[in-house]
């Protein structure tokens, strides 16, 4: 069980950033390097190979020197990490830093991969149709849980749960297939839910503005970060972050969908401060229903 358990935190855990994770530069840097291309030398080009890295667009397993802090040569492995990236959001792939992609990767994010092959998780999808995706194995809850109980942590403020509850009823509503009820005892539920600090044990700390992380099923954790600022809505509140639209998509994670590449999806790996993702779309109705058998 302990073993199953470490796999599914291996693989399978997945959080929210409003920074660029790992890579260590503000949104400022960034900007200073749009326009270069193959061949630039720049400094702070090192830290989108970080970026890309730590996305899956390049292995440093297999190409070392990018590893190296003073690399900041736009090679050919750069460039061809670039065009992925940009045809993964559907840019155009000119292999260049410009501004469509500067500003893409400035975009608040989830942390999970979108290569899943990189070495870092290696992770393969198992199913990929339209846009949505699962996970290797067909990550899911048995036919016997269609019913999943919910908990909060002790540490959990009263007024953000009401934004919770409405995110669960999304989803029994939109499914037509799970049910969920909440719970007093957290050590029991099957969804635990809590704010935590941004260095909180479960060796996933929170880094800069990362907004949550949950994981897989069946594990069933659910984190928001504590050291943020949070709306409980129902409408968008400006420079606040909506505690229903992350509760909506860390909600499928559990359920077991990875990110979708449907920008209009509550399943796309970005979304913005200030706004809202608070209804589920066709394509994250039917990657969970293709997910679940249900069609």
């Amino acid at each position: 069980m302990a073993s199953k358990l470490t796999f599914l935190t291996f693989f399978c855990v997945l959080f929210f950033v409003f920074s660029l994770s790992k890579a260590k530069f503000d949104n400022d840097s960034i900007k200073r390097l749009q326009g270069c291309h193959k061949g630039s030398k720049v400094k702070g080009l090192h830290d989108i190979k970080l970026y890309l890295a730590h996305f899956g667009y390049l292995d440093y397993q297999h190409t070392p020197n990018h590893a190296n802090s003073e690399n900041d040569e736009f090679d050919q492995a750069f460039e061809s990490a670039l065009i992925n990236y940009q045809n993964f959001y559907h840019l155009n792939a000119s292999g260049t830093l410009d501004g469509p992609t500067i500003s893409q990767m400035m975009m608040p994010r989830c942390g999970q991969p979108d290569k899943k092959n990189s070495h870092k998780h290696k992770t393969k999808l198992v199913h990929t149709v339209s846009h949505y995706q699962f996970f290797q194995g067909n990550l899911r809850w048995p036919p016997s849980k269609s019913h999943l109980t919910y908990a909060f942590g002790l540490n959990y403020p009263n007024a953000y749960i009401p934004p919770v509850i409405r995110a669960f009823n999304t989803w029994t509503s939109s499914s037509n297939y799970f049910t969920f009820s909440m719970v007093d005892d957290v050590a029991s539920a099957d969804l635990k839910i809590s704010f935590e600090s941004p260095n909180h044990g479960d060796g996933y700390a929170f880094e800069g503005a990362t907004l949550a992380h949950a994981f897989a099923p069946t594990d069933g954790r659910f984190h928001y970060n504590a050291a943020l600022s949070w709306s409980v809505g129902p409408g968008p509140v400006q420079n606040a972050n909506d505690l229903e639209s992350v509760a909506l998509h860390e909600i499928g994670h559990l359920l077991g969908l990875d990110h979708s590449q449907d920008p209009n999806a509550v399943m796309w790996s970005s979304i913005q401060t200030g706004t809202i993702k608070q209804d589920l779309r066709s394509d994250d109705i039917q990657g969970f229903k293709v997910l679940y058998g249900l069609n």
